[in-house]
């Protein structure tokens, strides 16, 4: 029964759903609130770490994308890692994604209580973080089999909302309500703040770390491509759209943004996005975009608990996850995955309980480790697949990653190089602590289990 249910989910993800949340999986709280920190580390000059991590994150993808169109499986990347690089690495890539998950859906609920603040100052942070936890974990259990349309639709509003800030923005640069504000608006905000670099390159490396946070989640294409009829099409057109939305919808939006308002001013209360048009006394726009990033922050915790269900899903089927997390219901929801991820949510209410200020910087760069790490072990596991394949199976790739091998090799390098950069600031040093644990944690639990399966098969 378990298997037909699970064909009959599938099924319900259409190609216009698939394509609709790879784009809602690259806008969400990494660009409506972490743009602000981001903003605040580099100044203007943050537009050279988007595109500069764009880029890296554009050569993930099509690594992703080469395997996926070569071999597409339902267990994507954790599966490539596994059968190339061998199952201690399946393990660690796939708990690594399922953790980048869970602390990804700490950090969107921690900005839907920040983003309700805009409405309710005087309401405790984590009453609200407790009321979407308990909203979300509710939905998944009783609407999943709309997960597809509801993430269609959410992505929708989140797609128009950004349009939306670019036409408006580039209306008030043009045609200029800047004389109802204490500064200038125009391209000139882009330099009369101390320069474009005002932290010079430290500041736009110090940026990194939320910048690669704001591209976290794009990787789930490869959970939901696979599930495609046709993936030779679908996967390379949802990957190559990537630069695309890259350069429009963070680019463009970050570049009006701080044309419209100094960058040293962003951010200072609540999203960036909400205090543009507050502060030019546009109200009914800045509620209405209020809305607009709740509901980005509601679609990817949404997005996060499906990611994160498949791939314990997944696991437990390979035997690399525990046999409960196979369990479903009449419908087909894997609950267990769902209560597990709501537990999980409870501990981000505790913690907005105790650092209400600081705690989205925090648990945006443990999400960083994790996210990263998911994308340098699918670098590698192209890698560890070129090496297997004969000159002639090369070219027969139909969806081949570009610049081979100088291309992957400078994106594995810069990778490393994010992991290395939480160590050197000190706001990100617990998260590289963490990560670190995380992954000996794991590496432990692996040998554990072997040795248990190992046992069990024995006494058999």
């Amino acid at each position: 029964m378990q298997s037909s249910k699970t064909n009959q989910l599938r099924k319900g993800l259409s190609v216009r759903h698939i394509r609709f949340m790879a784009l809602g999986s690259a806008i969400g709280t990494g660009l409506f609130y972490g743009s602000a920190s981001a903003i605040q580390a580099a100044g203007p000059a943050v537009l050279i770490a988007y595109m500069i991590g764009g880029a890296a994150v554009f050569m993930v993808m099509r690594a992703l994308g080469e395997m996926a169109v070569h071999n597409p499986v339902p267990g994507s990347f954790s599966h490539y890692a596994s059968h190339y690089m061998g199952p201690l690495a399946g393990f660690l890539t796939g708990w690594n994604y399922v953790f980048e998950m869970l602390v990804v859906c700490l950090a969107d609920i921690t900005a839907f209580g920040m983003y309700m603040g805009f409405w309710f100052p005087h309401v405790d942070q984590w009453i609200w973080v407790l009321s979407i936890v308990l909203f979300i974990g509710a939905l998944n259990l009783c609407h999943v089999k709309i997960f597809g349309e509801l993430e269609f639709w959410l992505s929708i509003v989140k797609v128009t909302a950004i349009i939306a800030m670019i036409v408006g923005g580039a209306f008030l640069m043009f045609y200029g309500f800047g004389k109802e504000t204490d500064h200038a608006v125009g391209i000139q905000n882009l330099w009369e703040h101390g320069g474009f670099m005002p932290n010079g390159i430290a500041g736009v490396i110090a940026s990194l770390a939320i910048v690669m946070f704001a591209f976290g989640g794009i990787e789930v294409i490869g959970i939901t491509a696979s599930e495609a009829q046709n993936p030779e099409k679908t996967i390379p057109k949802a990957i190559n759209a990537v630069p695309i939305r890259i350069l429009l919808f963070y680019g463009l939006t970050l570049f009006i943004l701080m044309c419209i308002y100094p960058w040293n001013q962003i951010g200072q209360n609540g999203s960036p996005f909400v205090q543009i048009f507050s502060s030019l006394n546009i109200t009914s726009a800045a509620n209405i975009l209020n809305i607009v990033v709740i509901t980005a922050a509601i679609s990817a915790i949404n997005s996060d608990i499906f990611g994160a269900g498949r791939m314990m899903y997944g696991m437990a089927q390979d035997k690399q996850a525990p046999r409960v997390f196979t369990k479903l219901t009449r419908n087909g929801v894997p609950w267990v995955t769902v209560l597990v991820m709501s537990v999980v949510m409870l501990l981000g209410v505790y913690l907005n309980y105790l650092l209400p200020e600081r705690i989205f910087v925090i648990i945006a760069s443990i999400a960083t480790f994790a996210t990263v790490w998911v994308w340098l072990m699918i670098l590698l596991s192209q890698v560890a697949m070129r090496r297997q394949m004969s000159k002639e199976d090369v070219k027969k790739l139909k969806f081949p990653v570009p610049f081979w091998p100088i291309g992957p090799a400078i994106t594995i390098a810069f990778m490393v190089f994010v992991i290395a950069l939480l160590g050197f600031f000190k706001e990100t040093q617990v998260a590289l602590l963490v990560g670190c644990i995380w992954v000996v944690i794991l590496t432990v639990a692996y040998f554990i289990m072997r040795s248990f399966q190992h046992n069990q098969t024995n006494n058999n």
